[in-house]
């Protein structure tokens, strides 16, 4: 019998994870750098705290989840939503290797409504947000770039009953301020956060710079019921 030659397991920043081959900037990242997307961390640690509840849309092979599951603690808990077929068995392999009990794992698109969605030549469950019927949410997270419309028009009544603090990344310059105007009708203001792809101070240590000049296009929300700032960040 020929036996196969596996990998070693990836050290991260924020746990170990199963081996990645693809040539995503998120996979190439955790491979060369043991991270992925630092500096949004950075501005989510200020306002995740423990006991939270956070929702993360598409699982990036848990490059975040990691973290987000040692910030909300014991006490609460981080839904992550994969609707890729590969990402989410890396994103599960991930959190069973970390021994994640606070991390619940779900393989489905979030859209408007029920149905079933087509991704690259595969089928996803669609459902919705407010289907999770969830009995807080202090963050919802979004990583998948150009899916909010869709994903806040199923999420009303989350919205309405737990008012989260909203982070998403944006789609391309036709999709970005649809994307914004989604979120603003749901009554938050909106920031802008541009960081550099590129953390100097990476995990690995690894001082060459593979995302030269590249920058995230994100936005972080929140409700203007609220009362929060974001200071030093330009309101959109």
């Amino acid at each position: 019998m020929t036996r196969t030659k596996t990998s070693p397991l990836l050290t991260t920043r924020y746990g170990v994870a199963a081996p990645i081959a693809g040539d995503t900037p998120a996979e190439r990242s955790l491979q060369l750098y043991g991270e992925w997307a630092e500096h949004e961390t950075d501005l989510l640690s200020g306002v995740v705290t423990d006991g939270h509840y956070v929702v993360e849309i598409g699982g990036d092979h848990g490059a975040h989840t990691l973290w987000l599951a040692r910030a909300v603690g014991d006490t609460g808990a981080v839904h992550v939503v994969e609707p890729r077929r590969l990402p989410f068995q890396q994103l599960c392999a991930n959190t069973a290797l970390n021994q994640l009990v606070n991390v619940h794992t779900h393989h489905a698109w979030l859209g408007a409504s029920d149905g079933i969605e087509s991704l690259d030549g595969e089928v996803a469950r669609r459902t919705t947000l407010d289907q999770l019927q969830l009995p807080a949410l202090h963050l919802l997270k979004v990583n998948i770039p150009d899916v909010l419309p869709g994903l806040l028009g199923g999420a009303t009544a989350t919205l309405r009953d737990h008012r989260p603090l909203i982070y998403a990344r944006l789609g391309g310059l036709a999709s970005a301020e649809r994307e914004v105007d989604a979120v603003k009708a749901c009554g938050y203001r909106v920031w802008s956060h541009t960081p550099s792809v590129f953390n100097p101070e990476n995990h690995a240590g690894t001082a060459r710079n593979i995302f030269p000049g590249l920058l995230s296009c994100n936005i972080i929300a929140a409700h203007a019921e609220s009362g929060m700032e974001f200071e030093g960040m330009a309101e959109l």
